[in-house]
């Protein structure tokens, strides 16, 4: 089939390099040439021209997308004339926080306590139901830490709805965490489930430096209990394609945000596991089976290459270590490119972690 993305990204490159074994063809709606999907694909230039997004659906068979901050307008032209996967709707409930906490609520999904915030008085007043400290977040748009801010006390109220600039927010109570997790799930167009083991998350300045898989110590009845959280949101949205939930471990299992997409915290599934989760993503629009998502080693862990590439000779030469770089220029706080890291043992993985030190605050 002939597969469109919108958005050229590393998430497209990474779906394009799992497309292409399973006979597809790739074409991209991005922004420049430059887009690291660009070499693996027909590119279609996105310069708010409206005839260039109609030949970019009219040269596809499908249509998928890289992120929730998709324009969601774009999403409903183009389904017109061509299948979209996932939906306008798991897209369009995922790109504003408060659309996103009210479905959880509908579903009884646990998740931090909020309030919706468009102005200073309504700031003033959630902060009376919630409390400090608490995260003033804009409600869409976000990602990697950007647009937040953490009330610590009274005193930063005006300071929070400043740096808010006027764009519709929601203030969330802060959740005092054991740790962050993600959970990774795919579902076909026949409604087939298939879930990847939960994960733990470690982020720096909001954004993802090292994921470990499967997270050490998860019980059974955990596992299974974020799958029926998950299970619960794909098919009240009727999603198609691979989702993610990132989790707060604190007593109960809280959901934190719903990604609609492939997502960083499972770059780790190329290597360590039976079917990656863009290979699954492909199969599931596709309409093809579902691929095992069986782990292929006891433990991995997956490091972000953050700002600047670092001494990549040195990833080349470290035992089990496999190196993926997206074709960007360096940049404070870009993400330039992951390691995954195979281990049949945590001391060996532990090991190999620290001995990779300069990529990790």
């Amino acid at each position: 089939m002939k597969i469109g993305v919108l958005g050229a990204g590393q998430l497209g490159r990474m779906l394009a390099l799992s497309a292409y074994p399973l006979g597809h063809q790739m074409r991209f709606l991005a922004l420049s040439e430059e887009d690291p999907s660009s070499l693996l694909g027909k590119t279609f230039i996105h310069n708010n021209n409206s005839e260039m997004v109609r030949n970019f659906a009219d040269s596809s068979d499908i249509v998928t997308y890289e992120s929730e901050n998709t324009d969601v307008t774009i999403v409903n032209e183009i389904s017109k004339n061509t299948k979209v996967f996932p939906s306008d709707k798991s897209l369009y409930i995922s790109q504003h926080r408060g659309r996103e906490k009210a479905l959880l609520e509908a579903l009884k999904i646990p998740c931090a306590p909020y309030q919706m915030v468009n102005s200073l008085d309504d700031l003033k007043s959630a902060i009376k139901n919630i409390g400090i400290p608490s995260i003033l977040k804009t409600a869409t748009d976000g990602y990697d830490g950007k647009g937040q801010f953490l009330i610590k006390s009274e005193n930063q109220i005006h300071e929070a709805w400043e740096k808010m600039d006027g764009a519709d927010s929601i203030l969330e109570g802060f959740i005092n965490f054991k740790r962050e997790l993600s959970l990774i799930a795919v579902r076909g167009i026949d409604g087939s489930l298939e879930y990847y083991p939960l994960v733990e998350n470690s982020h720096h300045e909001g954004i993802l430096r090292l994921t470990i898989a499967p997270a050490q110590n998860i019980s059974a009845s955990l596992q299974k209990k974020a799958e029926e959280y998950m299970s619960s949101i794909l098919k009240e949205i009727k999603h198609v394609g691979v989702l993610t939930i990132e989790l707060f471990e604190s007593g109960d299992l809280l959901v934190n945000e719903i990604a609609p997409r492939v997502h960083n915290s499972g770059h780790w599934t190329i290597e360590g596991a039976q079917t990656s989760q863009f290979e699954n993503h492909i199969r599931a629009i596709t309409e093809s089976p579902l691929g095992q998502t069986t782990i292929t080693s006891k433990f991995i862990a997956m490091i972000n290459i953050v700002g600047v590439h670092g001494p990549i000779q040195k990833v080349l030469k470290t035992k089990n270590a496999h190196l993926h770089l997206y074709n960007k220029e360096e940049r404070t706080g870009r993400k330039l490119g992951h390691i995954t890291l195979t281990s049949n043992s945590t001391d060996e993985l532990n090991k190999t972690i620290r001995s990779l030190k300069e990529y990790l605050p």
